[in-house]
């Protein structure tokens, strides 16, 4: 990736996040690997900690680093401002689930835990050996999705993150050289951005992220971005759907570019492939790489789309009003589910929200009740169905695009909450 993104560390505070591709060799590969286990053991083992106690913090947790450090040799080779960025991790899970509870959340279901099923099942104890003598089980409960912390698992993408100490750059800030106990070495940074613009204090977290095509390093620096603009005088509401990707208070339209519906066809392929090989065998593990590269590719034109498109909007008006969707209760819907989530509306917003802060461009979300069937020239209800695409005004007689007619009353509804 070679755009600079937004992440929020803090209540109140945002940084730029870099990101370089690492090159080094295949040992040099298997330490990084040493180390992210390391990093998802020190946080799935403060999540337990957490289960078995449930009156500590987050202060709490990070004591808890020491005592890991101590018990187990390999949990002591990983850096210990890592092991508390693992439990950091770990608490910023629990908060969210208590937030859920006392916001509530309507949960998905019931799940259940198995009783007696050792949780070493769930994560490893130790890169190299797995251990289970002594592991606590589950105690069998019911319990309702509201976000509840769960013990991450081996995948392919993981990752670790060091603060301000465990790495080191070079003078020329091409090369990261990480100084834990594991000894992964120095590798060669390729990437577009220059760090020589930001000092080293700058530089909070370095996070490194294992993906299906090779390893990353992400630098997260204290640096607040805003540019400038000439203003436009020119307000916008946008509605976003499925036969377009969205169509303005103005009548224009972005297609939709449907990068999984396109990529379905290799992807069927792929799955076949690796349905038929022998669970464990070298070919299942290749063909698995492949699969997972063909979906990172999918996810990236996703986002390298949303991204363009968002900063073009924000860029070209002064005021941009969109509907506040629950996403989430929509992909519910089986017929629309994967063509709702191939679209990337959450991201979408999150990046023109985020262009709004640069930019200093006002960004509103409204209620989506009744856009669509509200006339926009009147504001007389006209009851139409999904399958319904012109909307006709039985009232006034105005014709219009169904999403045009959307878009224009969420313009309204946009000013009208500003003002």
């Amino acid at each position: 990736m070679d755009y600079n993104y937004a992440i929020e560390l803090s209540v109140n505070k945002k940084m730029l996040v870099f990101e370089a591709k690492l090159e080094g060799t295949s040992e040099q590969y298997g330490k990084l690997d040493e180390a992210i286990r390391t990093a998802r053991f020190v946080r799935n083992s403060c999540l337990r900690h957490w289960m078995d106690n449930k009156d500590i913090d987050k202060y709490d947790l990070s004591a808890y680093c020491a005592v890991l450090a101590k018990e187990f040799e390999f949990a002591k080779n990983l850096n210990s401002m890592a092991r508390q960025a693992s439990a950091e991790r770990a608490w910023a899970a629990i908060s969210r689930f208590y937030d859920n509870c006392k916001k509530d959340k309507p949960g998905r279901g019931l799940t259940r835990k198995k009783v007696g099923q050792p949780y070493n099942n769930e994560y490893p104890t130790e890169p190299s050996d797995q251990q289970t003598e002594g592991c606590p089980t589950f105690s069998g409960t019911m319990r309702r999705k509201k976000g509840y912390p769960r013990f991450k698992k081996e995948q392919t993408h993981g990752s670790v993150e060091y603060k301000t100490s465990g790495w080191r750059l070079s003078e020329n800030r091409r090369h990261i050289a990480f100084s834990d106990g594991f000894e992964a070495g120095t590798f060669k940074m390729w990437g577009t951005r220059d760090l020589h613009f930001y000092q080293l204090k700058q530089i909070k977290r370095v996070r490194v992220v294992r993906r299906a095509d090779g390893y990353y390093v992400q630098f997260c620096i204290d640096q607040e971005r805003i540019e400038k603009r000439e203003p436009t005088a020119h307000n916008i509401g946008i509605d976003v759907g499925l036969n377009h990707f969205y169509t303005d208070s103005d009548g224009n339209t972005v297609a939709n570019p449907r990068h999984l519906r396109k990529s379905e066809k290799s992807l069927k392929r792929l799955s076949r492939r690796m349905s038929k090989t022998d669970k464990g065998s070298k070919n299942r593990a290749k063909f698995r790489n492949k699969l997972a590269r063909k979906h990172l590719k999918v996810s990236r034109q996703r986002k390298d789309f949303v991204v363009k498109t968002a900063r073009c909007v924000v860029q070209s008006n002064d005021l941009v009003a969109y509907e506040d969707l629950k996403v989430r209760n929509m992909v519910r819907n089986r017929h629309l589910a994967k063509s709702i989530s191939d679209a990337a509306w959450t991201q979408f917003r999150q990046w023109v929200e985020y262009f709004g802060k640069v930019f200093g461009v006002v960004t509103v979300a409204v209620l989506p009740h009744y856009t669509s069937q509200n006339c926009s020239n009147c504001g007389e209800v006209v009851k139409k169905s999904l399958s319904t695409r012109t909307h006709a005004c039985l009232h006034c007689g105005h014709i219009q695009d169904r999403d045009w007619n959307a878009a224009r009353n969420i313009l309204e509804k946009g000013l009208r909450q500003v003002a």
